[in-house]
């Protein structure tokens, strides 16, 4: 035995639940107030993104911090308030894979680029409040996806090594950022690209047998 747990770190948006429309109708609330238009093929190339460098481009040269910091704080009240308002259905597969890690003795966390607010609103609206132990959100990172800061902190809290941890995302930064932290990759919908050491269209296409090939018990 190695004394080190095996560890699943969880991309949240796209790869737990899909958020998109929440977020969407809260950036177009914020922005709004602001005299500010933006497409939604815009605002989907920027998903997942961190608001500052979002708000950076969509406010233009002249918006300093400030202006930035203000904006995205009232999209994200907005997109809190309408997660606890109607709430949030786990993506196919999610829950039943959550449940059965937790079941086998792994530990789990969310490794997020959104606010932690948000991260821990999400948690308790899909249930897995008792079953995802740990939260890693973008104020406890200097540097955003594909940077690996945000997968070595959440492992390095579960106690878990690079080689026992095995992150799930929907995102191509995702996935490159969890091969520079040397951690095996499970890419879940189109977006992801062909990389990740397990490419699977939805979480219930998962082979049964998945994370304990990635990272073999004992």
């Amino acid at each position: 035995m190695t004394g080190f747990p095996r560890a699943v770190l969880w991309d949240l948006d796209g790869t737990l639940a899909d958020s998109r429309e929440l977020h969407w109708r809260s950036w177009q609330e914020a922005l709004e107030r602001e005299g500010v238009h933006v497409t939604h093929e815009q605002f989907l190339a920027t998903f997942g993104q961190r608001n500052e460098e979002i708000l950076s481009r969509w406010l233009g040269p002249d918006a300093d911090a400030r202006d930035i910091q203000r904006v995205g704080d009232a999209k994200e009240e907005c997109y809190r308030e309408l997660v606890r308002r109607e709430g949030l259905e786990p993506l196919p597969g999610a829950a039943e894979w959550v449940r059965a890690l937790d079941e086998a003795g792994w530990r789990q966390a969310i490794a997020s680029s959104g606010p932690r607010a948000n991260v821990e609103a999400m948690r308790e609206a899909l249930g897995f409040g008792g079953l995802i132990e740990t939260l890693v959100a973008a104020e406890d990172v200097t540097e955003g996806k594909p940077d690996p800061e945000v997968f070595l902190l959440a492992a390095s809290s579960l106690g878990a090594t690079p080689d026992h941890a095995v992150v799930v995302e929907d995102a191509r930064a995702g996935i490159e950022a969890a091969r520079r932290a040397g951690m095996a990759s499970v890419a879940v919908g189109g977006g992801a690209g062909e990389d990740a050491d397990v490419v699977v269209a939805s979480l219930a296409d998962l082979p049964g047998d998945t994370f304990d090939r990635l990272v073999p018990p004992g």
